[in-house]
Order: structure tokens, then sequence, then C-alpha cells
């Protein structure tokens, strides 16, 4: 039954000026036990009716996704916590969120490919996971059997009009890269309609966290992305810690820290070179690639893993930063530091590269807004979203530190974001360093005593990064789901490219770089 203090203190706020979804879920019963935010029960009337509200704006989509029997839709309001509201699968069918807020029609697509259920009156459903290749039809669900289709045969939207034609590019790249199909229709050089298909690399990872031992589940969720494993494990142990209603000692906090800002400077390095690269401006991947080299030779000097792959646990970490492991990252930083900076002085006086990046690839701040857009993509189009800073998580709640925000919504804008969190994570890095306590790095988890279920987000250097679980007795992992940033920020590339030319579509796509693996679950 709903507690009728719950209703009338949620019925308050709203008189308050609290939104309508607060008024919907003022009667519904809390589920789980889930924490630290709360995960409601609703009806398919409910659901429905918070899906519109979600269409009008009232809040965020942070992620959807499905259960046997269950679909879960993580919202968030600002200023507030987020929450997970979930409605029961009837007769093998829910209702559509995408209809009514278009950021949720490739997590619907991916909820049918992988359980089979409906989602009623959806604008599409195309499979999305499901190439006609696997043993199975919704495997996660009923499990039939499947009927194999060429995976070459997929309706892509149809365009009209005088003069176009279309230029189907992958899934397989002239590179190292995942695999990801594009088809351009355009009309000369300038590109009308970019549909993007995805789930070439689909891994299973749903399937892979239902009844996982704690320690394996850690190593899959690590794996979702390699680029972003330090935040997908941060958020995989803050989600069980979350859980279990337990903290890691102050010193694994702050070491967990200054591995985020490791990842993030280590990538964002990346992304710098990349962008100018396809811009024939080489001279910035040359030291942006020996930047990055020198961040991953310190992280595997002091973490002894480039990647610092499966260094976050639940409890705490597995490596402790020693004394001249401290110094050895302040003298990389100190090093890198005037280097870049000269490097960003040549890039912003060099009418060539800024001729290319100025302008190109825009994205309004409205499309940023609707579909929540995180990282560099949303904070270049005015979206003024930080996970760090406004779903506050040790150890940067109460710490200060600069989020910047532009307005132009352009590939140069997306550079510019990238470089000014670089020195910012340069400056955070130091500072947590040199507050570095004393103590153990590990403390040893309780077992469930019954079913309880986490949520956590942290800040992965493309952006926001959700991790829900439930946890059995045993610390076996009932049920997990990780949502990578790249899940609403895909779909922003095909509206930002719209207008270019052909030829603009790598600075784009670069200045976005979203995650295949992390897209394909």
């Amino acid at each position: 039954m709903a507690d009728p203090t719950k209703s009338e203190t949620a019925k308050a706020d709203t008189a308050k000026g609290g939104d309508r979804i607060t008024a919907l879920l003022a009667d519904a019963d809390v589920a789980g036990p889930q924490r630290p935010w709360p995960r409601y029960r609703v009806d398919a009337t409910v659901f429905e009716a918070i899906a519109k509200l979600l269409g009008e704006g009232e809040r965020d989509l942070l992620g959807l996704w499905a259960e046997t029997g269950a679909v879960h839709l993580a919202l968030r309001r600002v200023g507030e916590d987020p929450c997970v509201v979930s409605t029961p699968v009837i007769d093998g069918r829910f209702p559509s969120v995408g209809i009514r807020h278009a950021p949720a029609i490739r997590p619907e697509r991916a909820i049918r490919d992988l359980f089979g259920y409906e989602p009623v009156d959806a604008p599409d459903l195309r499979p999305w996971l499901d190439h006609g290749a696997w043993t199975a039809s919704a495997p996660l669900g009923a499990a039939g059997p499947a009927v194999p289709r060429d995976p070459a045969d997929y309706p892509v939207l149809p365009v009209t009009g005088e003069g176009l034609h279309q230029i189907p590019v992958g899934p397989v790249h002239a590179g190292i890269i995942e695999p990801g199909h594009f088809r351009f229709t355009a009309n000369g050089e300038t590109v009308v309609r970019l549909e993007e298909r995805l789930g070439y690399v689909h891994k299973g990872i749903d399937g892979l966290l239902i009844d996982a031992p704690l320690d394996r589940a850690a190593k899959v969720v690590a794996r979702v992305s390699g680029d972003s494993t330090v935040a997908s494990s941060f958020a995989f142990a803050r989600a069980v810690e979350a859980a279990l209603g337990v903290a890691p000692p102050p010193r694994a906090v702050v070491v967990r820290g200054v591995m985020a800002e490791l990842e993030r400077l280590a990538n964002h390095f990346g992304d710098i070179g990349a962008i100018c690269n396809d811009a024939a401006f080489a001279i910035v991947l040359a030291h942006c690639g020996i930047f990055r080299e020198k961040i991953l030779a310190a992280s595997a000097a002091v973490f002894a893993h480039r990647l610092m792959m499966d260094m976050i646990v639940p409890g705490g970490v597995t490596t402790n930063i020693t004394a001249e492991g401290a110094k050895l990252i302040v003298e990389t930083l100190d090093a890198i530091t005037p280097a870049f900076e000269e490097i960003v002085r040549l890039y912003e006086d060099t009418p060539s590269i800024q001729d290319r990046t100025c302008g190109t690839g825009h994205l309004s701040a409205d499309l940023a807004r609707r579909f929540a857009a995180g990282g560099p993509v949303g904070r270049a189009s005015a979206r003024d979203f930080d996970a760090r800073r406004d779903l506050a998580y040790a150890p940067y709640a109460g710490r200060v530190f600069e989020v910047p925000v532009l307005t132009a919504g352009d590939v140069d804008a997306r550079i510019q974001v990238r470089t000014r969190e670089v020195a910012a994570s340069m400056k955070l890095i130091r500072e947590l360093l040199r507050a570095l306590p004393a103590g153990p790095v590990f403390a040893a988890l309780p077992d469930a005593t019954e079913a309880c279920e986490g949520i956590a987000v942290t800040e992965a250097f493309r952006g926001d990064l959700l991790v829900w679980l439930r946890l059995l007795p045993g610390r076996i992992v009932a049920r997990g789901h990780v949502r990578d940033a790249s899940w609403f920020q895909w779909p922003l590339l095909e509206a930002a490219i719209e207008n270019n030319i052909v030829a603009d579509f790598p600075l784009c796509n670069k200045s976005f770089n979203c995650s295949y693996s992390g897209a394909d679950l």
C-alpha cells in the first residue's frame, strides 16, 4: 500500500511548484528496496501519463530497460535526485515512451529485440540489436526459435526529393574502429539525412549479468566500453555499495577520483588530436598522442594497468597510490601542462583549422536538452549538466571545479569544452593527491540478507553513465543494466551533420566520439 504521509508530502510539494510527475507518483507503491534513489511501481495508465509529461520536457530521461515481466524508466528533474518508475508487462506489451519522447525509441527497440515485449504504438519497430543471426529470438524473454534474416535486409527510412543520392558507409571501416553502418542521403555534397545502424558488436551484457557472481559481474561491466572502464567500474561499485548500505574507506574514494580524472584526460587528449587530424591538422594529433601516452604510462606505473581496468571494485580499490606514485602523477601533469597550452594556442591561432571546425556540425541547445545529452556534446550546446556536480558523489561532493559550458554547439565548441576540461581535471587531480587521506583502500562487503537494489551515475569522459542492479543473498547479481552516454548522443549526430558537406562527417563524428560498444549492449 502507498504511504499516506509520502502521498500528502508529494502533493504538497507539487502545490509549491513540484512537477506533475511528482503528483502522479504521490500514491505509487515504492518497490525495491532501491538505494539511494526510490523506485516506484505504477500501472500502465500512470506510466503512459509519465511518458507524455517526459515528452513535454518535465524531466530528463536517464535510462529505459526491461527485465522479465517489467519495464523500468529512470528519470531526473533538475535540482532533484533521480528516480526509477516501473510498470508490469501485460500480455507482452507496455506503453511506448518513444512515441511521446524520441530519445526512448532506440532503448525500446533494444527491449523488443531482447525480451520480445511490444511497446504499444511505438513509432519504430525495426530491430536494433538483432541483425538476424541470433540462434533464438527474444533471448531474455520467451527465447523462441529465431528466423534467420539477411543482415543487410534492413528498411532504411525513406527520403524523397530531386537530385538525391545515397552513400553507404560501413559497417566495416578503414581502420580499427568498431563497426557501424551510416547511410547518407545527399544532394550533391550536402547531407540531407544520415541514418545510423548499430548493434554489430552486441555482447549480451544484460544477459551476462543475470545471476552472475559479484566479481564476474564487475568484470562484465568494466568491459562494456573499454575507454570508459574506470567510469563503468566506479558506477557499478557505487551501485553495489548503495544496495548494501556501505561506504568504501576515505582513501579509496580519493584514489577512485584520481583514476577517473586520469581516464578523462587520456580520452580528451585522444579526442582533441583525432578531431584535428580529420581536418588535416596532424601536428595536434602527434602532440596529443604524446600527452595521452604519458598519462597511460603514468597510470601503468602507478596502478599496474594502462587503462586501470578492474582497479575499482565494490568496497574500494585493488591498488593503492604510493608517495612515489603520487609524485610521478604530478610530475607527469607538470610536464604536459605547458606543452598542451601551446598546442591549444596553435589550434586557436590557425585560421585553416578554425575554418573547418567553427560553424560545422551544429547541434541546437533544444535538441541537446531534449535528449539530455551529457558530456562535451551537451555542454558545448548549452546544457549545463555534470554528474560529478549535479548528482554529487565522493570525492567530488563539496568540491569546486570548473564545468565549462558553451553555446555555439559546433565542432569547435566541443573541442573547446574538452580543452577546458583537461585543465580542470589536471587541477582536480593535484587537489585530490594533496588531500589523500591515510588508511586502508578496501572494506569487506556484508552479504545481502534479502534482495536489494542499487543505482548510481558517474561522469565518464563522454557524459553520464548509469548502472542499476539487483542483488541477492550470496553476492549474486540477479539483474543489472548499464547505460552509456552514447545511447542519447548517437541520434544527435544524425541531426548535427544535416546541411553539412559529406567531407565534414569525420569531423562531426570525432567531435561526438560516441561508443559503438557502449550502445551495443
